[in-house]
């Protein structure tokens, strides 16, 4: 989709039966909105499965994969880290900075999704910790406006490769057709 180093995406935490939906989003989210891969907890295979569905289904390139330790892989992440949360500086503050950093150095992005309580260690290593308001909101929705502003709206243009279907814009109604790729 763009030219710049990787985005991953990290969603921190999965509470089994209560947070399969708010992880399922994270992942449509980081893949709808310019993402190149999400890491997701071990314990959230389900969610894994849907969005390879839907990238199955309407297009990618994009990966999802499980990983038993987030807070080891924001440790060891070679590259810029920035911590979604309420509690960090305003993302218009720091976005020229942030898109600066990623698109110069050549490495890649983490972005940590909180979920249960964030550690305060991910506060510490994370070279960010941006908030896109200071009133509670869904960490989604943090998420989406996060990206947008690293990506200047030009996510919204994507060509989606490989897709077995696509949405078709309209005033009122669902329109999905089928591709000739798929």
């Amino acid at each position: 989709m763009h030219d710049t180093p990787e985005v991953a995406v990290c969603r921190l935490g999965h509470r089994p039966g209560r947070d399969e939906r708010m992880t399922t989003h994270v992942g449509l989210t980081a893949r709808a909105l310019g993402a190149d891969r999400a890491i997701l907890p071990d314990n959230a295979g389900q969610s894994k499965e849907t969005v390879e569905d839907i990238t199955t289904r309407f297009g990618g390139p994009f990966a999802v994969e499980l990983s038993s330790s987030q807070k080891a892989l924001v440790r060891g992440w070679e590259g810029s880290v920035v911590h979604l949360t309420m509690y960090g500086e305003r993302v218009q503050d720091v976005e020229s900075e942030i898109r600066a950093a990623h698109g110069e150095s050549g490495e890649p992005l983490l972005v940590v999704v909180g979920g249960e309580k964030v550690p305060f260690g991910i506060y510490e290593h994370a070279d960010w910790n941006v908030g896109v308001t200071n009133q509670p909101h869904s960490e989604v929705a943090g998420l989406a406006v996060f990206l947008d502003r690293l990506f200047e709206g030009r996510e919204l243009e994507r060509e989606w490769e490989d897709a077995d279907q696509r949405v078709i814009p309209q005033e009122t109604g669902k329109k999905v057709e089928s591709t000739d790729s798929g």
